[in-house]
């Protein structure tokens, strides 16, 4: 393992540090770089530090977070196909958000607007919380314990929340329907400075106590019983990673929505790299994530210029082909 540290971690942190430009010069408008830093007023200090610093910033957040819950639970369920969308609180946040884009359809002027700009995020955060209340309660009464009985119920709850939101797609209007199914694709091109603070926070707070408690994770994916058995608080530890992977995966959601694949392949890659210990896992999973979602985001302004493509496209487009070639290597090795 130390033998393979003197190349892992340079190459972790290389990819890290190279997507940071490659995400502020990509895009259909040119920066003009010394311009930019000599004239705060130039359409291209308005470009750079305006639009995609906080595009840069935000995707970051969004994808260490996604990369975040994927281990979490990945370690809770000891399934490596568990993902942040596996629960159904993303399913929760996607009806409140369209049940609320369904409603400032029907309204006319600064109030429509209004409410689709500010009402989604609220009414997706309202959707996960909901759907992660009514997934503890579900688990905590099922035949199956722990994380086996949160893991039934979060598939339930997922499935019977999508085939609502299908509903509500049905019912309203045309433009009603594509402006739902333009947010389920996942987009950062809203990102502005004031809906960083909420994201920053929370993915912050989850990575320290992750960090902290990574000991007990290593017990826990080890199996609860194993981990009982060492003295460990498992319905407590089951608990506690259960909120934190539902509150990183509501945060992103209001704020990016549904993007898959990054909690699913970024563990994976950082398992791959650095091992299964969760020490080592968490940091390297988190820089892996941030990093492939801004690249997937500077591609997704690449590819179709001067228009924008979701970014929510091209990880799924990238993250299956990606996923099969770890998995294959990983066979190999």
């Amino acid at each position: 393992m130390r033998a393979r540290d003197r190349w892992t971690w340079p190459l972790v942190g290389a990819l890290a540090l190279a997507s940071l430009p490659l995400a502020l010069l990509s895009g259909a408008a040119q920066v003009d770089l010394g311009r930019a830093w000599s004239d705060p007023s130039s359409p291209d200090a308005l470009i750079l530090w305006g639009i995609r610093l906080p595009r840069l910033a935000l995707g970051w957040v969004a994808g260490s977070g996604l990369a975040l819950a994927g281990v979490l639970l990945q370690a809770l369920f000891r399934n490596p196909l568990a993902s942040p969308y596996t629960l159904g609180i993303s399913s929760g946040a996607a009806l409140g958000a369209g049940l609320v884009l369904a409603a400032a359809g029907g309204l006319a002027g600064g109030a429509g607007a209004w409410l689709t700009q500010g009402g989604a995020q609220g009414g997706a955060l309202a959707g996960a919380a909901m759907a992660g209340l009514l997934v503890f309660m579900l688990g905590r009464h099922t035949r199956a314990a722990g994380g086996a009985g949160l893991l039934l119920a979060g598939v339930a709850v997922g499935f019977t929340l999508s085939s609502l939101l299908l509903l509500v797609q049905v019912l309203a209007d045309p433009s009603q329907s594509l402006r739902i199914l333009r947010w389920l694709m996942g987009s950062l091109d809203a990102a502005t400075p004031g809906q960083l603070p909420l994201p920053v926070l929370v993915v912050a707070l989850a990575a320290l106590g992750a960090w902290v408690g990574a000991r007990p994770l290593d017990l826990l994916s080890l199996g609860e019983e194993t981990a009982h058995t060492r003295g460990l608080a498992v319905a407590r530890l089951v608990a506690a990673v259960f909120w934190t992977s539902s509150a990183l995966v509501a945060v992103v959601v209001a704020v990016c929505g549904p993007i898959g694949f990054v909690g699913l392949r970024a563990p994976h890659a950082a398992r791959l790299l650095v091992g299964p210990g969760h020490r080592r896992l968490l940091p390297a999973a988190m820089l892996l994530g941030g990093a492939f979602l801004v690249l997937c985001d500077a591609l997704a302004r690449e590819l179709a210029a001067p228009a924008e493509l979701p970014v929510g496209v091209v990880t799924a487009c990238l993250g299956g082909p990606l996923f099969l070639l770890l998995l294959h290597r990983g066979r190999r090795a």
